[in-house]
Formats: structure tokens, C-alpha cells, sequence
């Protein structure tokens, strides 16, 4: 449909009275003396807006395209704004169960997941959240294209499963066993998480600033990247494919084991942090000491010292893996398959 530019934006405001927005693409120079343009319409938003309403039951606004609501109250009930698209909630309530399921470009603000809106948040693509606290567990399943600010997830068990293009900043999450699990394309800037089993099998995945407190965390992920942050958990990384750690606190034992093309720079290893690097492919870089080392299969350690280093018959080949301090050379597993104490 080609029309004018000045009838289309007269047009616009005949659509609805509480038309919100409108999408003009393809447009071209007309007529050089009268500046007349000429426009393809891609997409016309007409934006129903529903306010201080309260809603419950199944399907209430089912299959919405274009709507607003606001300070409205989703009671117990279910789907509430299934198969939707272009929606907003903005100071809204959540209590029913799968409010946003199959909806496409979808935009939250300042609302309130309460514990029975279990499960709200899959089979999406385009979601926005800004400023909300969401008490409710399982959320965020198997959506695309996700972005968080400002949000707190005190109740967040296995939230974030197999999902794609996600974006957090200055995010807390609590109880939040198994998050990311299977998740891709991921990146993270300030963010607090208490919760074990974290970012298993996770892909592409850059983290900053983070506090995180997680046993068996980033365990056969793959292409990870943490930088200036700090964490703790046993068993972290195992089996890990292409973890990189920047500036980064290390807590818990057994840390980094099995784990292939494996890389350390400028890290700090806590004294509970025992056992390190079995049987992995490693380069790191630690600044302070490490408690002890345990059988590395290959590349090099360097720190200040080690309170212990076990290379026994167990070790793996290539079982060349120097290890070394900043102030004395390398010793050489591959001539050294003893227990090394310093």
C-alpha cells in the first residue's frame, strides 16, 4: 500500500483514538518544490489501553495484538494473554499461571510476579523487563530474545532453561537452582546469584561484575567468558569446553577439573579452593597462592606458590603441564610424576 506521507499521518490518527504508534519504511524523496514523500506502510500498531481493571479465569485477554495494560491485577486462572503480541504491563499483577505464553514483543514494567504465576514466561520471543520483582518460579523457558534490567528473582528455580539471546543488567537472583541450563548467547553485567547447578551446559556465554554463590556451576558449558568477578562453589567448571576467567575470586574445592582448553588471567584462588585442575587442558595465571594442584593433564600454572602439588600414577597423558611460581621455574609434570610438596 503506497500512500502519502502527510495522508498517512492524518490517516494515523483516525485508525483509533487511542492509536499509540505506527512503523513507515521505504520512504522517498517525492516532489523536490512541494518536499512531498511517498511511504510503504510495514506496520500500524493500533494500542488498546486497559487500565485499573482486574482480570481472572481462563483466556481473559487471549490473542491481544497491540494492547497496554496498566495497573491491572491478573487473578488466578490461566493464559491470561496467550498467543498476544505488541503488549506492554506496566504497575501490573501477576497471579494466575502462563500469562505470557506464544506472545511476541512484549514489554514489562514496574510489576509484580506473585509465587502463583509459576511458569509465566515461555515459548516467547522479544520480551523486555524492566524494574520487577518476579516471586514466582520456572520463568523465562525456551524464549528468544530477552532482555532484563533492574529486575529481582527471590524464588528462581529452574528459570532461564533453553533460552536464546538474553541480556541482563544489575539483576538478583535467589534459590535459583539450575538456572541457564541449556541456554545460548548470553551476556551478563551486574548480577548476584544464590543458587546451585548454575549455567550447566550453557553456550556463549560473557559475564561481568558478578557475585555469584554456586556449587557444580558452568558444568560441560561451552565458550564462557567471566570477567571482574567473584565465584564461589565446589566443582566448579567441570567439564567445560573454552571457559575463560578474568579477574576473577575462586572459592570451593575441587575447582576446574576435566576441563578442556581451560584459561585463567589475573585470578585469585580463596584457601578452600583445593584440588585444582584434574585432568584439565590449562593456561592460568593466578595471582596469591593456591592451596594445591592436583594431576593437570597439560599446559601451564603460574602463581605466587602452592601449599601442595599431587602429580601421582593417575595422571593423565600428555601429563606435560608446567607448573610454576612468578619467582621460580617450572616443574615439569612429564619428569616429575611424584607428589611435589612446597
Amino acid at each position: 500500500m503506497i500512500i502519502s506521507f502527510f495522508k498517512f499521518l492524518s490517516a494515523a490518527h483516525t485508525i483509533n483514538a487511542r492509536a499509540k504508534s505506527f512503523f513507515v519504511t521505504k520512504c522517498q524523496f517525492g516532489n523536490p518544490v512541494t518536499n512531498y514523500y511517498f511511504c510503504r506502510i510495514e506496520h500500524i500498531i493500533s494500542m488498546e489501553i486497559i487500565q485499573d481493571q482486574h482480570f481472572e479465569g481462563e483466556r481473559p485477554l487471549y490473542a491481544r495484538h497491540g494492547l497496554r495494560i496498566e495497573r491491572v491485577t491478573i487473578g488466578t486462572g490461566e493464559s491470561s494473554l496467550k498467543e498476544g503480541s505488541d503488549i506492554e504491563a506496566v504497575n501490573c499483577e501477576f497471579n494466575g499461571k502462563y500469562p505470557f505464553w506464544e506472545v511476541k514483543d512484549f514489554t514489562v514494567r514496574n510489576c509484580i510476579f506473585r509465587e502463583g504465576a509459576r511458569a509465566a514466561l515461555w515459548y516467547s520471543e522479544g520480551c523486555k523487563m524492566y524494574d520487577t520483582l518476579v516471586e514466582a518460579p520456572k520463568m523465562f523457558r525456551r524464549i528468544k530474545d530477552v532482555y532484563l534490567e533492574n529486575v529481582q528473582l527471590p524464588n528462581a528455580l529452574e528459570t532461564f532453561w533453553d533460552c536464546k539471546d538474553v541480556e541482563l543488567r544489575n539483576v538478583e537472583v535467589e534459590k535459583g537452582d539450575y538456572l541457564f541450563m541449556h541456554a545460548e548467547d548470553v551476556k551478563i553485567d551486574g548480577f548476584k546469584l544464590r543458587g546451585n547447578y548454575s549455567f550447566q551446559y550453557a553456550k556463549d556465554v560473557v559475564i561481568r561484575n558478578a557475585d555469584l554463590e554456586t556449587k557444580d556451576a558452568f558444568w560441560e558449558a561451552e565458550n564462557v567468558t567471566v570477567y571482574d568477578s567473584r565465584i564461589n562453589g565446589e566443582y566448579l567448571g567441570w567439564y567445560a569446553k573454552n571457559l575463560r576467567l578474568v579477574n576473577c575470586k575462586i572459592g570451593g574445592t575441587q575447582p576446574l577439573c576435566y576441563c578442556e582448553n581451560l584459561l585463567l588471567e589475573n585470578c585469585v584462588f580463596e584457601e578452600d579452593a583445593d584440588l585444582a585442575f584434574e585432568y584439565s587442558d590449562v593456561e592460568a595465571s593466578i595471582i596469591g597462592p593456591v592451596q594445591s594442584v592436583k594431576n593437570p593433564r597439560s599446559g601451564r600454572i603460574m602463581a605466587d606458590s602452592y601449599g601442595e602439588i599431587i602429580l601421582d600414577n593417575n595422571i593423565k597423558a600428555p601429563a606435560d603441564c608446567e607448573i610454576g611460581t612468578w619467582e621460580e621455574p617450572d616443574v615439569d609434570l612429564a619428569s616429575n610424576p611424584e607428589i611435589v610438596e612446597y
